[in-house]
């Protein structure tokens, strides 16, 4: 009987392959980067044949450092960055160009076009979606559009489409082209409502159906791994990124949510099993999809500069060497002193959607040191969460009761207790951090029976720290209407 379940964990900047047991610790891991390319002001891309190159090697590495055997692999589950964007050849499996990565802004003209031409509501009524450089539809047009003979070859059944999660299931596989329905809702091609590639969205975006994957739940098995140390085993889940951050985080009922906080935040709520609509400026997006289940779906809220503030504090301003030594020096004061730093370095995210915005610090007096300023930059990170939560509650109206949290700012803990002051609720970070591969490997394990059912993942779900609100209401209020005073400053700057 096999002992273990696996994750391949592809994202933005790295490729990792984890294996965990059955209480979810880590047993060994591998990772490896890949390059980011940038051809041109606002392009970002992939080379998505070094991605599988990366994928085969960490998979390899990972199984000899932890001395395995395939048949002690129960499966495999895949989580991904999300909406990057792949076209490769049926025939051969090779890229026909480099993957446009989900930051990649080179649409933009194609954007404004549509919101003028067709309307933000036609998109977002059937995807849950604004139109946006975002998604992975308008990449493939510009990929079928600007690369010679690519239309032709794509409509002659020659050209296929995935996020990177199918065009590594098809290379594991060889030859296994489908993709999962929360990979499937980024794409900006399915409908929220039928988990059905829509008819009318690909003929607005001149897309040919024949390069779609099969869309299919987030826990079944897919295929099998054809070849290398884990032949045989099989391929049995797929989550985005966010989705799988969730699904680790056992956030199984409605009305709970999970923050990762990284570069930015990604902030997504369980809703249940019918799409909320956001009149918040909020994305409707599916949470997962198990098995034969209905799809349960989820409210998320994006906030682009997070971890990205500490960094520029670091490098920018070099306020401290590492990015460990702001809470030390955050802590070194008692308050911010007056400053509010509002972090709108490339516009404002969730939920005010302004591309006008643009940095600022307010409040500030010769008393002001960098300690202050230090200790400013990580409450914007929390007032940010804050703003994105009222919205959900809003759009939702299911008031939420704890916070769940992971990525590599959850080790600062007076950023975690200002969280929980500044939402007067509880916030948890789990004994489990690697919460987006172990919602992969979930996914997987449920699939082929090694997880009987999600109660079995909830009772394995443990809390390492819990932090519990302790300012004082009149206090909390006062920072915040200090913080939306600094945002009005900021937004339309440009």
């Amino acid at each position: 009987m096999s002992k273990y379940i696996a994750a391949l964990d592809q994202g933005t900047t790295s490729t990792r392959f984890m294996v965990f047991d059955r209480a979810g610790k880590t047993v060994c891991s591998a990772q490896r980067e890949h390059e980011q390319i940038y051809p041109q002001p606002g392009w970002v891309e992939h080379n998505a044949e070094e991605i599988w190159q990366r994928t085969q090697q960490v998979m390899a590495e990972a199984m000899q450092l932890g001395g395995l055997q395939a048949a002690e692999i129960a499966a495999i589950g895949i989580t991904n960055q999300r909406e990057t964007t792949v076209l490769w050849e049926r025939a051969t499996g090779k890229p026909a160009a480099n993957a446009i990565v989900w930051q990649d802004m080179r649409v933009a003209g194609e954007v404004a076009r549509l919101s003028n031409e067709i309307g933000d509501e036609f998109f977002k009524s059937r995807t849950g979606l604004p139109i946006s450089t975002y998604f992975s539809g308008l990449k493939i047009r510009w990929l079928l559009e600007n690369i010679p003979g690519l239309r032709r070859r794509a409509e002659a059944g020659e050209i296929l489409f995935g996020n990177i999660d199918t065009f590594l299931l098809w290379n594991l596989t060889r030859g296994v082209h489908a993709t999962d329905v929360t990979n499937a809702s980024r794409t900006q091609l399915m409908n929220l409502h039928t988990l059905g590639w829509d008819a009318e969205l690909l003929r607005a975006l001149q897309i040919p159906e024949q390069i779609l994957p099969r869309i299919a739940s987030s826990s079944e098995v897919y295929g099998h791994v054809k070849e290398g140390p884990l032949a045989g085993v099989a391929v049995a889940g797929i989550l985005g990124d966010q989705q799988a951050a969730l699904v680790g985080q056992t956030c199984f009922a409605r009305g709970e949510a999970k923050n990762t906080y990284g570069t930015g935040c990604f902030l997504l709520m369980n809703t249940g099993e019918k799409p909320v609509a956001s009149k918040h400026g909020l994305l409707t997006t599916v949470a997962y999809k198990l098995g034969s289940a209905p799809a349960v779906y989820a409210l998320e809220g994006s906030v682009a500069i997070a971890g990205a503030l500490v960094q520029w504090l670091r490098d920018n301003l070099s306020m401290f060497a590492s990015s460990a030594e702001i809470e030390a020096l955050a802590r070194s004061v008692t308050d911010n002193g007056g400053v509010y730093l509002v972090p709108a370095f490339s516009g404002l995210f969730a939920p005010y959607w302004n591309s006008g915005a643009r940095g600022i610090m307010a409040g500030l007096t010769r008393y002001v040191t960098k300690a202050h300023l230090a200790r400013a930059a990580l409450e914007a990170v929390a007032f940010q969460t804050r703003d994105v939560v009222e919205a959900m509650e809003n759009d939702s109206g299911i008031p939420l009761e704890v916070l769940r949290v992971d990525g590599g700012m959850v080790v600062n803990n007076l950023l975690m207790q200002f969280q929980a002051d500044m939402l007067d609720r509880p916030v948890v970070r789990p004994a489990v951090k690697e919460t987006t591969a172990l919602g992969a490997a979930y996914a997987a394990g449920l699939a082929v029976g090694f997880f009987k059912s999600t109660n079995e993942l909830r009772s394995a779900w443990a809390a390492e720290h819990t932090w519990k609100p302790a300012l004082e209401a009149g206090r909390r209020d006062h920072m915040y209407q200090m913080w939306k005073k600094a945002v009005s400053r900021a937004v339309d700057w440009e």
